[in-house]
């Protein structure tokens, strides 16, 4: 496991200011998903430094563009970045998980169990499927992680979300521009690059 004074050295990059229980968790959740990735097929990523670098700390990122509160969906969860991530950083937001596959679920839950995040909605819907039935604007923040579709995606996201709730994206450079130019209702910020990549950035767009 991975000392705390590492965890704090890796994600200073990302600017997040965290507590010692935060830390604790944190080295729980990667502990986790080491082992659990031997068995399942959670993440390429298979270095403690890298899951902190490439998974938490890209999470992490999305702090520093706006204050995360009020109800949260991540959609396409996979081994919960940055849904759970960000639940884990923010204690108050209520978070709901989209992962259609099973044993992926099963280890979003184990997660949240063990780290003791609190009640975490987990769904089995592709994400299609979930904006058929559920209320519009129910959503602060819905997030979206290396998913394709996005042509399709942002439209449904949008009718999911609150007045002045955002959609975030965490995307190639090459897909910034086809992106911003799905106006919808949508205000873009100026995409945030990531630390330690050349090509990947955090487009986030607010509700209008």
């Amino acid at each position: 496991m991975l000392s705390p004074e590492t965890v704090r050295e890796l994600l200073e990059p990302f600017s997040i200011q965290l507590s010692e229980a935060d830390i604790d968790k944190i080295q729980q959740y990667v502990d986790l998903l080491l082992r659990w990735n031997q068995k399942i097929n959670l993440t390429s990523i298979r270095t403690p430094e890298e899951c902190l670098t490439r998974h938490f700390g890209e999470s992490f990122l999305l702090a520093r563009m706006f204050p995360l509160q009020g109800r949260l969906l991540d959609i396409g969860s996979g081994a919960g970045f940055p849904g759970l991530a960000l639940k884990l950083i923010s204690p108050d937001l209520a978070v709901v998980l989209l992962e259609p596959v099973a044993k992926k679920r099963a280890f979003l839950k184990e997660v949240a169990r063990v780290c003791g995040l609190g009640p975490i909605g987990v769904r089995g819907e592709r994400f299609e499927d979930f904006s058929r039935h559920a209320k519009p604007h129910s959503f602060d923040i819905i997030t979206a992680r290396a998913v394709g579709g996005l042509e399709k995606l942002v439209p449904l996201a949008i009718d999911l979300l609150n007045p002045g709730g955002r959609l975030c994206l965490w995307i190639g450079r090459q897909k910034v521009r086809e992106v911003m130019q799905m106006k919808l209702y949508l205000q873009w910020a100026e995409p945030l690059k990531i630390p330690g990549s050349e090509e990947r950035v955090i487009l986030a767009g607010r509700k209008i």
